[in-house]
């Protein structure tokens, strides 16, 4: 019998999560981009790039994104990584994964692609100086499972960044509850043509470990000296640890 677990507030079975997932990101593929950019207000790509110079990438080095959507951060990390370097995109939906490649390769990118489980990485060990994962560990059912299998790819002394949805300060708490569960979905309802998946983003956004938590996560993992940033008075947080 299948495991119980989180579908946003709802209670589902493990396999059912995952159905319940891919089905969200199927629908929202095609208007992934211009959502995010609404949803943040644009802040979504300051984010990223502040993820990208925290990550010490160089050229020649190697890289994994995991949960890469549309690859904003794979084509940022190409870029960093040079023709001597490595860049790995995955996604466990294939619509997502259809959507980074074409617009990688409307920025002249092309980049190794893989549909894949982050909780099951068909990468050796000991592999990637980066691996990083934006605005996708939340939607994973086994967290544990996922950051110790980037943690598995990782080579002594690289580093696994994780840019995630978090816990905003408490004077903002109403606002924000306001904004996520009564604009979101009628963003998306207007957008997307989804109501739905907008409201699962934004109660998979409440039910994401907090700061604290995360960071223990990430050391039960096996990452060590692990940090984070608060952005957007915790709206966003940026994770960092790395394996020794």
């Amino acid at each position: 019998m299948s495991e119980q677990t989180h579908f946003g507030f709802e209670t589902v079975s493990e396999r059912d999560k995952s159905r319940k997932v891919a089905g969200v990101f199927s629908s929202v593929a095609r208007k992934y981009d211009i959502m995010n950019d609404l949803m943040s207000l644009g802040l979504h790509r300051l984010w990223k790039t502040f993820a990208i110079n925290a990550s010490g990438v160089k050229p020649g080095q190697r890289v994994l994104d995991v949960a890469s959507g549309s690859g904003d951060l794979a084509r940022a990390f190409a870029r960093r990584v040079g023709p001597t370097g490595e860049v790995w995109a995955t996604d466990i939906n294939r619509d997502m994964l259809d959507v980074g490649r074409d617009r990688l390769l409307d920025h002249g990118v092309i980049l190794p692609l893989a549909q894949c489980d982050a909780e099951a990485l068909p990468f050796p060990s000991n592999h990637f100086d980066c691996v990083s994962v934006a605005f996708g560990l939340r939607n994973m059912t086994h967290k544990d499972k996922a950051l110790a299998e980037m943690c598995r790819v990782l080579r002594p002394g690289g580093r696994v960044l994780v840019l995630e949805f978090s816990r905003i300060a408490k004077p903002l708490e109403k606002p924000y509850d306001w904004y996520s569960f009564h604009a979101l979905p009628w963003l998306g309802q207007r957008i997307a043509g989804d109501a739905d998946s907008y409201r699962y983003l934004a109660e998979s956004i409440r039910m994401h470990p907090d700061q604290e938590s995360l960071r223990e996560l990430m050391e039960q993992a096996g990452l060590e000296d692990v940090e984070y940033l608060n952005m957007a008075a915790g709206v966003v947080a940026l994770h960092r640890g790395y394996k020794y």
